[in-house]
Protein backbone atom coordinates (compact mmCIF):
# COMPACT_ATOMS: atom_id res chain seq x y z
CA UNK A 1 0.00 0.00 0.00
CA UNK A 2 1.49 3.52 -1.27
CA UNK A 3 1.85 5.82 1.67
CA UNK A 4 1.14 9.46 1.09
CA UNK A 5 2.83 12.71 2.71
CA UNK A 6 1.21 16.02 3.50
CA UNK A 7 3.80 19.38 2.93
CA UNK A 8 3.65 19.40 7.18
CA UNK A 9 5.50 16.19 7.14
CA UNK A 10 7.87 16.30 4.25
CA UNK A 11 8.76 20.30 5.51
CA UNK A 12 9.47 18.08 8.93
CA UNK A 13 11.41 15.30 6.70
CA UNK A 14 13.81 17.88 5.02
CA UNK A 15 13.76 20.24 8.83
CA UNK A 16 12.27 23.43 7.00
CA UNK A 17 8.93 25.22 6.92
CA UNK A 18 6.07 23.91 4.94
CA UNK A 19 6.28 27.54 3.30
CA UNK A 20 9.42 26.47 1.78
CA UNK A 21 8.33 23.41 0.28
CA UNK A 22 5.14 25.20 -1.17
CA UNK A 23 8.04 27.87 -2.55
CA UNK A 24 10.28 24.75 -3.90
CA UNK A 25 6.81 23.41 -5.55
CA UNK A 26 6.40 26.44 -7.48
CA UNK A 27 9.93 26.45 -8.38
CA UNK A 28 10.16 23.15 -9.44
CA UNK A 29 12.40 21.85 -6.96
CA UNK A 30 12.09 19.49 -4.44
CA UNK A 31 9.85 16.35 -4.37
CA UNK A 32 6.88 16.49 -6.92
CA UNK A 33 3.95 16.62 -5.15
CA UNK A 34 0.31 16.38 -6.68
CA UNK A 35 -3.61 17.08 -5.90
CA UNK A 36 -5.71 15.18 -4.06
CA UNK A 37 -9.07 17.06 -3.62
CA UNK A 38 -7.77 20.23 -2.16
CA UNK A 39 -4.31 19.15 -0.70
CA UNK A 40 -0.94 18.41 -2.07
CA UNK A 41 0.38 15.02 -1.45
CA UNK A 42 3.70 13.54 -1.71
CA UNK A 43 4.12 9.57 -2.68
CA UNK A 44 6.74 7.49 -0.50
CA UNK A 45 8.62 6.64 -3.87
CA UNK A 46 9.07 10.81 -4.99
CA UNK A 47 10.81 11.58 -1.40
CA UNK A 48 13.52 8.57 -2.18
CA UNK A 49 14.02 10.07 -5.38
CA UNK A 50 14.38 13.59 -3.95
CA UNK A 51 16.67 11.75 -1.50
CA UNK A 52 18.76 10.10 -3.79
CA UNK A 53 18.93 12.94 -6.08
CA UNK A 54 20.30 15.25 -3.35
CA UNK A 55 22.93 12.46 -2.35
CA UNK A 56 24.33 12.92 -6.31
Amino acid sequence: MQRYYTTDEVAERYRTTSATCRYWRHIGYGPKGGKVGRRVLYTEAELERFDAWLEE
